[in-house]
């Protein structure tokens, strides 16, 4: 058993072929998520979900704040179980030979850098399961500056996280007790939130009542996909508007050149679509002249 394995990170995310940070984690560029912080929920899960990654998105969450605030960043993952004494005797042991200390919610914590986010399989628990209260959130805050955490699980000292500027926490419930009688069983590995799955790196879209986690090597494809998207609604709009259209000619996957075209003209020629000048277009292009084997139907 081995906990934060670069090795092991490294495995896990084949795909990605960019830097990578200390711990083997893919290091998506600042740039992106920046980028995502002007993107909704349905543009970004969209281009995931087409390519067969339908176990991203888990809603059934409660926030820390209710004020649209995001929460954006590279996913740190831990896994834990029920408490059986021999179980925590090994992981300790294997917790002291790496040079851990503290409480094992405090071995992540200490993990953290700057862009991070806690992802978290508390297996639901909520009484005793209270991961993150009112100190460890600060430390996160202090850590990761704009991050924060997803929680399968509880959290308590409510009133002090909510007063912790730039964190936003997503869990499953609040109760007053200590986080007791639980054991780590993986760090920076495959982790299970509800009907989703995480892997370490993967970047963390927390925003309209729920948290989708992004494959790492998808980041740039999503990103200027869903950039597209949004410029096709913009264009779409006022096809509808002006009668140039139909909603089913709009909702289908793929365009004709003839639409592509007036698209084309209209990013160039009309300021709300300025800062979508200059994208590759190509690929739609090619699907208009010769075809979308997968267009059976309207876009999801």
């Amino acid at each position: 058993m081995k906990f934060n394995s670069r090795e092991e990170i490294i495995a896990l995310t084949p795909q990605w072929k960019g830097d990578r940070m200390d711990d083997g984690r893919p290091y998506v560029p600042d740039r992106y998520l920046k980028a995502l912080r002007n993107l909704t929920l349905e543009e970004v899960w969209k281009p995931i979900f087409v390519k067969g990654y339908e176990s991203q998105f888990e809603g059934r969450l409660k926030t820390l704040h209710d004020d649209g605030r995001k929460l954006i960043g590279r996913a740190v993952t831990a896994t834990y179980c029920p408490y059986r004494p021999d179980l925590d005797e090994v992981v300790k042991n294997v917790g002291r030979s790496e040079g851990r200390s503290g409480t094992y919610n405090q071995w992540v914590i200490d993990s953290l850098t700057e862009g991070d986010v806690i992802v978290v399989d508390m297996y639901d628990k909520i009484y005793k399961g209270t991961f993150l209260g009112g100190n460890l959130t600060t430390a996160i805050k202090n850590r990761t500056k704009t991050g924060g955490g997803v929680i399968w699980g509880g959290v308590r000292d409510v009133e002090q996280m909510k007063k912790i500027e730039d964190v936003q926490v997503y869990f499953r419930g609040i109760d007053p007790t200590p986080i007791r009688d639980f054991i780590m069983t993986g760090f920076n590995t495959a982790t299970r939130i509800g009907n989703a799955i995480c892997l370490p790196g993967d970047i963390v879209f927390g925003a309209g009542g729920g948290v989708l986690f992004i494959p790492s090597h998808l980041v740039p494809e999503v990103v200027d996909g869903a950039a597209k998207t949004q410029v096709k609604d913009l264009f779409g709009f006022e096809m509808i508007t002006l009668n140039k259209f139909t909603t089913a000619q709009i909702d289908k996957n793929t365009w004709t050149k003839e639409m592509l075209d007036l698209l084309m003209e209209f990013i160039e020629t009309d300021d709300r679509a300025a800062r979508y000048r200059g994208m590759d277009w190509s690929n739609e292009y090619d699907l208009a002249i010769n075809g979308d084997p997968t267009d059976t139907q309207s876009a999801l």
